[in-house]
């Protein structure tokens, strides 16, 4: 006899919107980073918790992993020639003072055109010159050769790149609390949120607890807010992140599983830089992963995540992690008790579904 199995359902869009209330889009963080709320979806039972709970859930011998990119001050203010206004978001720093970004103007400048930054070099600002299009003459983002160092521009000049919900300009509390507390290689323009829960003291009874910890770097783009517009998922093109597994975090890794404990990312970031390590063989570079039902994944086994946007690449991610009508209902519950949502909201702890 011939047992037939059932296909695997095909998704499209629309099963990754839902309707969430604007007031519970976070525009401030909690008052303590570990004050947070943890919505406990590690299994069926689901369980309203704080987020310093956290230590109570994990295991001696399970290993952390954290995503070590530092958010620079990437938005910055400046006009063209003609006086016309614009607005860069430095998304990578080449060599020779050049970078990449997008740039928000009425009208882009040609190739060669100056453009004045914060006043241009002559009243105290820095002038950005444009180069071409970037990765390729077709690409989105623009490529610029600054006046001087770009990381000093940027934290003399720029501005917290703020989440595109987030309705006030930034301020000295965005520049301490956008920002996990062992940032440590700069490049992001967003925060990898869920890491922004942890604090020193969470960290302490998590060693005290035996569970252990390591670092990736994923600079998190801009791309991560663009909403996928194509009903057939399978069509979105992926934006593009820089990426590196140190050797040390490797043989963590490798040593957890050796032991029997689990491997927590923290965070989507973390999930997509270990995943591409495992999928690509690749310990640095670029990544254009894109994690949807059917995923089958290698190294990760919890995950400690916020909550995102509707349609986005990330919901599709966390549905392929933890199973997708698991995750619906989760966001049902997270709404119904009026969860906080997005950069500066509550979190989630998952587990993988066995694939």
């Amino acid at each position: 006899m011939t047992t037939l199995s059932a296909s695997p359902r095909e998704f499209t869009l629309r099963d990754f919107d839902f309707e969430l209330p604007p007031a519970l889009i976070a525009q401030h963080p909690a008052a303590e980073r570990s004050g947070s709320r943890l919505l406990d979806g590690s299994s069926s039972t689901v369980v309203d918790r704080i987020f310093r709970d956290l230590p109570e859930l994990l295991h001696a011998g399970d290993l952390l992993v954290f995503n070590d990119t530092k958010v620079v001050k990437a938005r910055i203010f400046g006009e063209k020639a003609s006086g016309g206004k614009l607005e860069l978001l430095i998304e990578r720093v080449l060599p020779g003072h050049q970078v990449v970004a997008h740039m928000k103007v009425s009208k882009k400048p040609l190739v060669g055109g100056k453009m004045f930054m914060m006043g241009g070099a002559r009243n105290g600002g820095f002038d950005a010159v444009l180069l071409g299009r970037w990765p390729d003459e077709n690409g989105q983002l623009f490529h610029l050769q600054l006046s001087d160092e770009p990381h000093a521009l940027m934290e003399k000049h720029g501005h917290v790149p703020l989440p595109p919900y987030i309705a006030h300009t930034d301020t000295a509390e965005d520049a301490q609390r956008y920002q996990t507390v062992f940032a440590r290689a700069p490049g992001a323009v967003a925060a990898p949120t869920a890491a922004l829960h942890f604090d020193e003291a969470l960290l302490a009874a998590l060693q005290a607890r035996g569970v252990q910890s390591a670092s990736v770097t994923l600079h998190v783009g801009a791309g991560t807010f663009q909403p996928v517009k194509t009903e057939n998922i399978a069509d979105h093109t992926m934006h593009r992140e820089w990426f590196e597994v140190p050797e040390a975090t490797q043989q963590a890794i490798a040593a957890c599983k050796a032991r029997g404990g689990k491997v927590v990312a923290v965070g989507t970031t973390t999930v997509r830089t270990l995943e591409s390590w495992a999928k690509f063989k690749q310990a640095s570079g670029d990544t254009q992963i894109f994690i949807t039902p059917g995923f089958e994944f290698q190294v990760v086994d919890r995950l400690i995540t916020n909550f995102h946007l509707p349609k986005s690449t990330l919901m599709m991610l966390v549905s392929a992690f933890a199973g997708y009508e698991h995750i619906m209902a989760l966001y049902r519950h997270a709404i119904a008790n009026q969860y906080r949502f997005f950069s500066y909201g509550d979190a989630m702890l998952l587990t993988r579904t066995p694939g």
